[in-house]
């Protein structure tokens, strides 16, 4: 299998586009470390470092599940030496980890800007940072940013500025890695869903379940993840991909088995 023996830490991997990543690699052969904070279910959210775990080890992978506070550069630091040490190196990481509030300048609270500044942005630099060492070990080391193409378009900052910054920055610091580490031979790219993906953040905080039912499953960006990081690093980093030029790409067209409602109509997502 094409990862077998390569060891992934994926953050956010409980549930939704991160847990779909970690499945897809997973049945490849992955070794995959689960690192996020939660070990008790909510029921809104659905998932935990353990039941992901759980299904990572059915789908034909090995698990680590880590709790992990990617704000917390104690906590970063400890897991991924652990996931180093557990699974003898680390050869892929991948920032899912995210907040998100789509709200304008006045209306965003302090506490959800600094939610989003702590994960998206400072939570990625730390976790990148610490992976960085065991990356350059690895014979084929990537990075991989669930971030969009920086689109400075102003519709995008115009309607809620905080969170389109902090997910360009994630954005500019991933091309910005490709850059300072090519040397090194570690690729790093993002990548971004062309539509909507039901998750319980679409559930909960954006839709409800019209709008999941104008969405694609996690299993698109799941996929597109794959394509990405079976490719040689020296020749695929410094993009921003979106799934659907990633299967295209692989020629894979027909892309009608990932909705959620066949035949449905398709909500385009943001920055796009």
């Amino acid at each position: 299998m094409q990862f077998t023996n390569r060891t992934v830490f994926i953050t956010g991997a409980s549930r939704g586009i991160g847990e779909a990543i970690a499945l897809k690699l997973a049945a490849a052969g992955a070794n995959v470390v689960i690192a996020a904070k939660s070990v008790n279910e909510d029921p809104r959210l659905g998932g935990t470092i353990y039941s992901a775990a759980k299904a990572v080890e059915a789908a034909g992978g090995k698990a680590f599940p880590l709790q992990v506070d990617v704000r917390d550069e104690g906590q970063v630091q400890t897991a991924v030496q652990q996931a180093a040490e557990h699974f003898g190196g680390i050869d892929i990481l991948v920032n899912n980890a995210s907040a998100i509030q789509l709200t304008g300048t006045e209306q965003t609270p302090a506490k959800r800007f600094d939610l989003m500044y702590d994960i998206n942005v400072r939570g990625t630099f730390l976790v990148t940072q610490h992976c960085i060492p065991f990356l350059k070990k690895s014979g084929n080391a990537h990075i991989l940013t669930l971030s969009p193409p920086v689109n400075l378009a102003p519709q995008w900052l115009g309607a809620h500025a905080a969170y389109t910054v902090s997910k360009y920055s994630m954005s500019m610091f991933t091309i910005g890695w490709a850059e300072e580490l090519k040397k090194d031979g570690v690729a790093a790219n993002t990548l971004w869903p062309v539509t909507t993906i039901a998750t319980a953040a679409v559930r909960n905080l954006l839709g409800g379940e019209a709008l999941v039912n104008m969405s694609r499953k996690p299993d698109i960006v799941a996929d597109a993840a794959f394509h990405i990081l079976k490719r040689p690093a020296a020749s695929c980093t410094g993009n921003n991909f979106t799934d659907e030029e990633v299967l295209r790409s692989e020629g894979i067209t027909d892309l009608s088995v990932y909705a959620v409602v066949p035949g449905g109509r398709l909500q385009q997502d943001l920055f796009l």
